[in-house]
C-alpha cells in the first residue's frame, strides 16, 4: 500500500493527473502488501514522472535502431563519444551531457553497445527528461558509457524480490547454462514496461516466455537448464534525484528574483535641478 505522510493519501492521489502507466503503478502498488511510504504527494508524483519516463526511453531506444553489440564491437557517434579502447563511450569535451545522450537516440545506427550499457543509457535519457536539461548538465558530467559504469548522482538501489516489481524497473534474465562461446548470452538486463512486456537490448520488446525462450536459444548444446527471471530489481533513488532537481530549480528562481529586484530599482539622473528617473 502507499502512504504519504501527512496528507490523506487518497485524496492527495485523486488530485494528481496521471498517464495509464501511472494509475496501473499506483494500482499495482495500493494492493500490495508492501508500504511504500513517502515524504510528500510531490515525491509519489516524481518516482511515478520518472517510472514513465524509464519506460518512454526504453520503448525509444528500442525504436533508435542503436544495434547489440560486445565491447569489442562497440561504436558511438564521434562528434560527442570517443571510444575507447576497453569499448566504452567517453563524453568529448566541450559537449554536453543532454546532448550526447540525446543523439543515442536520434542517430542510433551510429551506435552499438550491450545491454548493461543500454540500461544506463535509458536511465540517463529518462533522467534528462524529467528533470530537464539545466539540471541534467549540472550534476551528470563527465558521462562515461561502459557496462554498469554511471554518475554518482545515479544512486541506484537493488531489492531482490521481483514479485514487488513496477514499470520502471531494471530486471534481470539469468541464463546459468550459456554457450561458453557467447558469454554475453549469460543474461539480460531488462526494463519491465507494462503489463508482461520487457525491453532488452540486444533481445527487444519481448514477454518473460519469449526473453526466457530467446535466452534458452544460447545454452550449452544439449543443455536442459532454462534460463529465468531471477529476483534482482534495481531502480534510482527517486527521491534523490527530486530533491537534486529542487535544489537546482530553487537556485534558479533566486538568482531571478534577485536579478528582477535589481532591474526593479530605478536609476536617478540629476539633469540641472531636476531629478529624472529612467
Amino acid at each position: 500500500m502507499i502512504v504519504i505522510s501527512g496528507v490523506n493519501t487518497e485524496q492527495a492521489i485523486q488530485q494528481m493527473p496521471l498517464s495509464e502507466l501511472e494509475k496501473e503503478i499506483v494500482r499495482d502498488k495500493q494492493q500490495s502488501p508492501v508500504v511504500y511510504r513517502f515524504d510528500s504527494p510531490a515525491a509519489l508524483r516524481f518516482e511515478l514522472a520518472m517510472r514513465q519516463s524509464i519506460v518512454n526511453a526504453a520503448k525509444a531506444l528500442h525504436d533508435s535502431d542503436a544495434s547489440f553489440a560486445i565491447f569489442e564491437k562497440s561504436r558511438c557517434n564521434s562528434q560527442y563519444w570517443t571510444r575507447t579502447s576497453s569499448g566504452g563511450f567517453q563524453l568529448n569535451n566541450g559537449v554536453r551531457p543532454s546532448d550526447a545522450i540525446r543523439d543515442i537516440f536520434r542517430n542510433g545506427k551510429q551506435y552499438a553497445f550491450e545491454c548493461a550499457t543500454a540500461i544506463v543509457i535509458t536511465w540517463y535519457k529518462a533522467i534528462l527528461d524529467v528533470i530537464g536539461d539545466d539540471a541534467f548538465n549540472m550534476y551528470f558530467t563527465n558521462l562515461y558509457l561502459r557496462d554498469w559504469n554511471h554518475d554518482s548522482d545515479l544512486w541506484l538501489i537493488s531489492t531482490h524480490d521481483s514479485k514487488e516489481s513496477f514499470p520502471g524497473d531494471v530486471l534481470y534474465f539469468k541464463n546459468p547454462d550459456h554457450d561458453a562461446d557467447t558469454p554475453e548470452w549469460q543474461g539480460e538486463n531488462v526494463v519491465k514496461l507494462n503489463g508482461d512486456l520487457f525491453f532488452g537490448h540486444g533481445v527487444g520488446i519481448e514477454t518473460e516466455a519469449d526473453m526466457i525462450a530467446a535466452l534458452n536459444k544460447a545454452r550449452e548444446p544439449g543443455s536442459t537448464t532454462s534460463a529465468y527471471l531471477s529476483d534482482l530489481v534495481v531502480f534510482p533513488n527517486f527521491e534523490y534525484l527530486r530533491r537534486l532537481s529542487a535544489r537546482l530549480h530553487a537556485e534558479l528562481n533566486r538568482r531571478s528574483r534577485e536579478l528582477g529586484a535589481r532591474q526593479e530599482v530605478p536609476i536617478i539622473a540629476v539633469i540641472g535641478s531636476q531629478n529624472v528617473a529612467r
